[in-house]
């Protein structure tokens, strides 16, 4: 079945192409969808130029402004899902994420018995490398709070290096996912274990980014505080069991 790494960009000049060549070098058939934000900067063109050299294997969706990281995923997500993709990958286009990693959880799904596979910093042989200390304990404080709130049994559920099984896709209502930041993140995950789908959790090393800007901001962290109860208190009236067939 199919793979198709999904990348949302905006203002990822620096970094796109030499992602995309990275991706494409490694020795599975990933596909690669970037759905670009209306990048002023230029990345949606680099991309385009592309396309004649990695024939068949790399597309574009291009929206018209910065519409949010989790729009785009679900963006992606239906385009994969009309395409008849098997295997659907998040990543950032920054190299915090090491595309190498891409096989370590397409096989834990494909041959290990996971649903989901999550690149995750917390469990052990996971790491981040060149953060600053604040942002280190306001990411791992995240991930106490997500399980302290939700229960939910992961211990990066902000982690935004993810394989889904297509069936994982199909079941989830995505539509009714309303967040944009790291509380999108934490629903996709959540959705998947009220599911009962099976994730599992792969240690990488999570580098902070070298090109480009971060596109962190107080929003994003105020809507993964609030989301998250939020999160727990939708759950409540849903009835996520009666959604899939396996």
């Amino acid at each position: 079945m199919g793979k198709l790494v999904i990348i949302p960009t905006y203002n990822e000049k620096e970094n796109i192409a030499r992602m995309l060549e990275a991706i494409f070098a490694l020795p599975e058939d990933f596909h690669v969808l970037v759905v670009d934000d209306g990048s002023p900067d230029g990345t949606a063109a680099i991309v385009q130029s592309l396309m004649p050299q990695y024939n068949a294997r790399l597309f574009l969706e291009q929206r018209s402004g910065k519409l949010g990281l989790g729009t785009a995923y679900i963006h992606g997500f239906k385009w994969a899902l009309r395409h008849g993709y098997g295997y659907i990958f998040e990543m950032d286009a920054d190299f915090s994420h090491n595309p190498k990693d891409l096989i370590r959880l397409y096989r834990a799904c494909a041959e290990e018995g996971a649903d989901v596979s999550v690149g995750s910093r917390y469990v052990k042989g996971g790491r981040t490398e060149n953060w600053p200390w604040d942002r280190n304990i306001l990411s791992y404080g995240a991930s106490v709070y997500v399980r302290l709130v939700t229960w939910m049994p992961v211990k990066d559920a902000t982690a935004g290096f993810v394989c889904y099984k297509s069936r994982v896709l199909e079941a989830i209502h995505l539509d009714e996912i309303p967040f944009v930041g790291y509380a999108f993140q934490i629903a996709m995950k959540f959705s998947a274990w009220k599911l009962d789908f099976r994730i599992r959790e792969i240690p990488i090393t999570f580098v902070d980014r070298q090109e480009g800007q971060s596109k962190m901001s107080r929003g994003i962290i105020k809507e993964g505080i609030f989301g998250v109860l939020k999160i727990q208190w939708m759950s409540l009236f849903r009835n996520y069991r009666s959604r899939v067939s396996k």
